[in-house]
C-alpha cells in the first residue's frame, strides 16, 4: 500500500509501485489533467507539483512518492492563485488547446511560489 497525499487528502493505492504516476493519476483517481505528451519527460503535459516541485509524472514511480504531496491542475484549479494565472493566460493570449496548458499554469505557480517578481529570463527557464 503506498500512502500520499493528493491535492490535500490522504490517499492510499495498491498499485505496483513500478507504475507511473501519470497513469495511476488518470486511471485510479479519475485525475485527467495530467496527459501523456511524448512519455519522456520533455513536453511538461503531465506535469505536476511533487512536494512544491514541477515534475514529469510520467517519469515518476509511484512507488517513490510515499508520504508525498501531490497536486495536480485539479487540486491548484480550486486556489486564489489559479484564478489570477488562469486569467492572465487568457488575457494575453497564452491559451492554446488546453493539452499542455495545465503543466504551463502549474510551471507558474512553481516559479512564483519561489520567485514572486521573477525576471523575463528567470520565466523563460521556468
Amino acid at each position: 500500500m503506498i500512502s500520499f497525499v493528493l491535492n490535500g487528502k490522504r490517499v492510499e493505492t495498491e498499485s505496483s509501485p513500478t507504475a507511473r504516476l501519470l497513469d495511476v493519476l488518470r486511471e485510479e483517481f479519475s485525475l485527467s489533467g495530467a496527459k501523456e505528451g511524448c512519455g519522456e519527460g520533455e513536453c511538461g503535459a503531465c506535469s505536476i507539483l511533487l512536494d512544491g516541485k514541477l515534475v514529469n509524472s510520467c517519469l515518476i514511480a509511484i512507488g517513490s512518492i510515499e508520504g508525498k504531496d501531490v497536486m495536480t491542475i485539479e487540486g491548484f484549479s480550486g486556489t486564489e492563485r489559479f484564478k489570477v494565472l488562469s486569467d492572465a493566460f487568457a488575457e494575453v493570449g497564452a491559451v492554446q488547446c488546453g493539452f499542455c496548458i495545465p503543466g504551463m499554469v502549474l510551471a507558474s505557480e512553481c516559479l512564483l511560489s519561489s520567485c514572486p517578481t521573477p525576471t523575463e529570463e528567470e520565466i523563460r527557464i521556468a
